[in-house]
């Protein structure tokens, strides 16, 4: 097969006080995502797309939250280690896409800045990734502030 799509869903919860990561950048937030790692929910849900694509499980396989040389890892770290195995299983991306659900705060500021940065992390031109976010019209747990959630889809090609 020359071509393969995968991809990836994750989900963190928000507590006061933590820093706020997603796509590889800080963004400015009273409230941080709950996680094992720097909780970067967006690089996650890549990390998924891309190891799904390859049939090669998910980021916890990778990367478990039950071992000590992940814990407050920087999630770009866990990208270029997935961006390792894409590479050594023969391929290259052709694109990505990331859907990020969050009620607040807006990220419309940060959105080139996260696509430079997913792109100079996976060694590809900031065109192949698309970063978009939304809420959820107040409704649900992404509605309410309590947590995030984040959907990705990636394209690999072989190389």
């Amino acid at each position: 097969m020359d071509m393969r799509i995968g991809n990836g869903y994750d989900v963190h919860a928000l507590a006061e006080g933590l820093p706020l990561w997603l796509g590889g950048v800080r963004i400015e937030s009273r409230t941080g995502c709950v996680a094992h790692s720097d909780g970067d929910v967006a690089i996650h849900a890549l990390c998924d797309a891309l190891l799904g694509a390859l049939a090669l499980g998910d980021i916890g396989r990778h990367f478990p939250d039950t071992s000590g040389e992940y814990k407050g890892i920087d999630s770009k770290i866990l990208l270029g280690k997935t961006m390792e195995l894409v590479s050594a299983a023969g391929y290259s991306v052709g694109n990505v896409d990331i859907t990020i659900a969050l009620q607040k705060p807006k990220l419309a500021p940060y959105i080139m800045q996260m696509r430079e940065t997913l792109a100079g992390v996976m060694g590809i031109d900031v065109s192949a990734v698309s970063v978009k976010a939304t809420t959820t019209e107040k409704l649900g747990f992404v509605g309410r502030s309590e947590g995030c959630e984040v959907y990705a889809s990636a394209l690999l090609k072989k190389d």
